[in-house]
């Protein structure tokens, strides 16, 4: 196994390492910032989860740069980057700090887009991620993050960034659902005719 796919690993692996500070309750004490509690769990979490995050592009940059791209990382690295947001969502639902729907709406833009993708590939056509995907990515990251820190250090300036960040992800989520589709609409045409 090459170093792009360890790392790749190394993100699955921190998904529930992510949940077990997001969901369990340790009591390793707190700050207070204008009135808001912040659990070092928390805290402990949303660092896992940046660094989870930012070995999203390390991987394939390396893959790319030293020519060991495989297929075990083309599978793995998708995979670990719906895995993270997946976990991160439904963790946040759990404990109240996300809408269900929110959730339901941005991981349904994943299996759909997943399910286009296999479908394109079992035809020997590759959807590779468009520049408004990786920007959907970055969104959606960001918008955990501030959610899992309550909105720090945005609540200090009363400014509800955790909210407007959390609309911006669920809004360019779908859009850029709705434009992979669009753009790849001849591998749904084309399955389609072919069963006829």
């Amino acid at each position: 196994m090459n170093l792009a796919n360890k790392i790749t690993l190394a993100r699955i692996f921190l998904v529930p390492v992510i949940m077990l500070f997001l969901l369990v309750k340790f009591d390793m004490g707190s700050v207070t910032f204008a009135g808001v509690v912040l659990t070092y769990s928390e805290i402990i979490a949303t660092i896992i989860f940046i660094i989870a995050a930012s070995t999203d592009g390390l991987d394939g940059y390396i893959a790319r740069k030293r020519k060991i791209v495989t297929n075990l990382g083309k599978f793995l690295d998708p995979l670990a980057d719906k895995l993270l947001i997946t976990a991160a969502l439904i963790s946040l639902v759990e404990r109240g700090s996300v809408e269900a729907w929110m959730a339901i709406i941005i991981i349904s833009r994943e299996f759909a887009v997943t399910g286009l993708r296999l479908v394109a590939s079992a035809d020997g056509q590759v959807i590779s991620a468009s520049k408004l995907g990786k920007t959907k990515t970055i969104v959606q990251i960001v918008a955990i993050c501030v959610v899992m820190l309550k909105n720090f250090p945005f609540f200090l300036l009363a400014i509800p960034f955790d909210i407007i960040a959390m609309w911006f992800a669920v809004i360019i989520t779908i859009y850029s659902g709705i434009d992979y589709f669009v753009k790849n609409k001849n591998v749904i045409q084309f399955k389609r005719s072919s069963q006829k």
